[in-house]
């Protein structure tokens, strides 16, 4: 808003002496109505729309604190800045009780004038322009680092980076930023497929000097040195919850309790459920489960849940480990079972490990794709995030962690994989065998273009199951998904924009560990 479009009105019975002050407003390009009275400040709001009110609180006849109620009661939004020469305390409550946005003490000058202005109808437009200068500024370094041979230190870094920017832009900022922010994602997302793909194998097959933290081994090294005796530890898996997903949550849980560690670390593909939590719980990889726990784990092509036996994988993977403890495991699905849950958590006080996984952020993704009231409300990334804000400030999980929280106990919040807003429809060919995840397929059968997936033609390089002698398996990058020729434009149109996992992306793969104690 231009100075010359923002209209004050002025209110105070010694207005003739603030004819310099209204001049030096009028000079700056603001437009100044200036009457005497709280009679007159009522009749102008009345008739006429203001931007701004500047109100003397001690006027004779309709006091300025009578004005200001008469005035929030006829226009709630107009903002008011109270002037007074009486600093007693219970003046100032009284105005600040009405809602006033700011006050001055007499005699003001001019530039605490301008200042207040700037301050309550500016302050958005100053953030938003601060927000995008800076990230202006950080534009080219970042840009300069995705022309790096970075590390997968480095990867989890500049991804932190660009979540940071993504969150303050969507606070206030330039669109045309954010929009320039989302390119650089997409070219980031571009080089990190090319890194994995590089890298993969080699971490798991453990020919490469430096690994991150995968699924498969946080329960070891990161859960177990959490366990204290006498504490209750409660670890948190919400599935699908992507690393900017946890920062907006964040600040709610603040509010119990105090973050101690904030970590990273990487899913393993495909980055879907029935493989990146079985890894959690058993402790090993897909490959490494099926052949230890046959009956344990189910393929794609077979009938029935695949992350049915997570509590027995956990017991198997306690009992290698040589943990003799208490254990309690729940899967919450529901918002009656998530009540039912919440009524028992007392009893798991003196239990050593309580896992508790929430399923609620998948079934959202999912019914962000079936539903179209949910891709409504979700139909970009900031309103994705805002409905899981929602949803948890609302949910019974808050409530059971405000329980934890009563019981001393130490939270960790975790997550299996996260999700990509997909945009790029890719073709692939398939038998009636092959799986319908959109992000990878796994089959014997599979036509497509090598240059466009990541193509693991051995499953047991990547420590994936083979279920016949020519199956392999093809990943999905960056914001791509797999789209059959078949009905090719209904298929595209139906699944372009939504929020799909099970390849490489830095949404799907770098996830966040958190390690809560209760304040």
């Amino acid at each position: 808003m231009s100075n010359e479009q923002v209209r004050i009105l002025w209110a105070d019975d010694e207005i003739d002496l603030l004819k310099p002050h209204i001049i030096f407003l009028e000079n700056k390009g603001y437009h100044v109505t200036a009457v005497s009275s709280g009679r007159e400040a009522i009749d102008e709001v009345t008739q006429n729309d203001f931007d701004i009110v500047f109100l003397d609180e001690n006027m004779p006849g309709v006091s300025g604190l009578e004005a200001l109620s008469r005035i929030k009661a006829l226009k709630p939004s107009i903002p008011v800045i109270m002037i007074t020469k009486n600093e007693e305390e219970s003046i100032m409550e009284d105005a600040i009780g009405s809602k006033i946005s700011d006050y001055l003490i007499k005699p003001v000058n001019p530039n605490q004038i301008l200042l207040s202005l700037k301050k309550n109808l500016d302050s958005k437009r100053l953030v938003s322009e601060r927000t995008s200068s800076s990230y202006q500024q950080e534009f080219r370094q970042i840009g300069m680092r995705l022309n790096d041979p970075l590390d997968w230190q480095e990867w989890m870094d500049l991804y932190k980076q660009i979540v940071f920017w993504d969150l303050e832009l969507q606070k206030g900022g330039d669109p045309s930023m954010h929009e320039i922010l989302s390119m650089q994602k997409d070219e980031a997302n571009n080089q990190f497929s090319r890194f994995i793909e590089d890298n993969y194998v080699d971490w798991l097959n453990g020919r490469s000097d430096s690994k991150p933290e995968m699924a498969h081994t946080i329960f070891k090294n990161w859960v177990v040195p959490e366990l204290k005796a006498g504490k209750p530890l409660f670890m948190v898996v919400i599935d699908n919850l992507r690393l900017d997903q946890w920062k907006v949550i964040q600040s709610v849980i603040m509010e119990d309790f105090k973050v101690e560690e904030e970590r990273t670390f990487m899913s393993i593909l495909p980055t879907a459920t029935q493989y990146a939590r079985n890894a959690i719980f058993a402790g090993l990889l897909p490959s490494e489960i099926q052949k230890q726990h046959p009956k344990l784990w189910l393929n794609d092509e077979d009938e029935g849940g695949k992350n049915m036996f997570e509590e027995d994988m956990l017991v198997h993977q306690m009992k290698r480990l040589g943990l003799k403890i208490k254990h309690s495991y729940f899967k919450i699905t529901n918002h009656n079972y998530g009540k039912k849950v919440l009524d028992g958590i007392h009893s798991l006080a003196n239990t050593d490990l309580n896992v508790i996984v929430y399923n609620f952020v998948d079934m959202l993704s999912h019914a962000r794709t079936e539903m179209e009231v949910i891709r409504e409300l979700a139909d970009d990334e900031a309103a994705y995030r805002s409905l899981t804000l929602s949803w948890f400030e609302h949910s019974p999980l808050r409530d059971i962690m405000k329980e934890i929280r009563a019981m001393g106990g130490k939270m960790i919040i975790t997550t299996d994989h996260g999700t990509v807003h997909v945009k790029h429809p890719i073709k692939v060919v398939g038998d009636r065998n092959t799986n319908t995840n959109l992000r990878y397929k796994t089959g014997r059968n599979l036509n497509y273009s090598q240059k466009e997936v990541f193509e693991v033609i051995n499953p047991q390089d990547a420590f994936l199951p083979k279920t016949n002698v020519s199956s392999r398996y093809i990943f999905a990058k960056s914001n791509e998904f797999f789209a059959y020729p078949n009905n090719y434009s209904y298929y595209v149109n139906y699944y372009k924009d939504t929020f799909q996992h099970g390849g490489i992306s830095l949404e799907e793969m770098i996830i966040p560990f958190i390690v809560c104690a209760a304040k």
